[in-house]
């Protein structure tokens, strides 16, 4: 993980989740009662630079650009680490503790990180794209995980 925010870069996100139940579910109270406090605490949290939110709402929970069942989270950070740090080390571990009981295993990738220009926000189709590759192709620079990381377009060593 970088200790360090690159001055020219930021961490874009995304990850998506298959829903068991509609979000009006009775099943899935334990998740929506999360919501609105989890984008609270991400908005608050050290290195959080920009979330998806659906216009007039406080998230994104209606917005479904991949298909009516496929939840996404769409975010960008400072750096792997505030990520990191947000999504294990904050109140945000109990959602990811329930999420078997809200969302579907998914066989593939459902989530994936990329370096972006700081100050940009790319668009919803990149955050496929990027979650695409990296369903095609593993870890490579252009789209990563959490456990596969790679650093920041500048910090990278040049080819020899």
């Amino acid at each position: 993980m970088s200790a360090t925010p690159s001055p020219g870069h930021h961490l874009a996100q995304i990850n998506v989740g298959i829903l068991k139940a509609p979000l009006s579910a009775p099943s899935m109270a334990g998740f929506t009662a999360r919501i609105d406090p989890v984008n609270a605490l991400a908005d608050r949290a050290p290195g959080f630079v920009w979330r998806l939110v659906e216009e007039g709402e406080g998230d994104a929970t209606g917005l479904r650009p991949f298909g009516d069942a496929l939840l996404i989270n769409y975010s960008v950070w400072e750096d792997v680490e505030s990520l990191w740090n947000f999504t294990y080390r904050s109140e945000h571990l109990e959602l990811l503790r329930g999420r078997r009981e809200w969302f579907d295993r998914l066989k593939e990738a459902h989530l994936a990180l990329w370096w972006i220009p700081s100050g940009t926000i790319p668009t919803v189709e990149e955050a496929g794209r990027r979650l695409s590759l990296l369903r095609e192709h593993g870890p490579t620079p252009e789209a990563f995980t959490l456990r596969t990381s790679f650093p920041p377009p500048a910090d990278r060593a040049p080819h020899a």
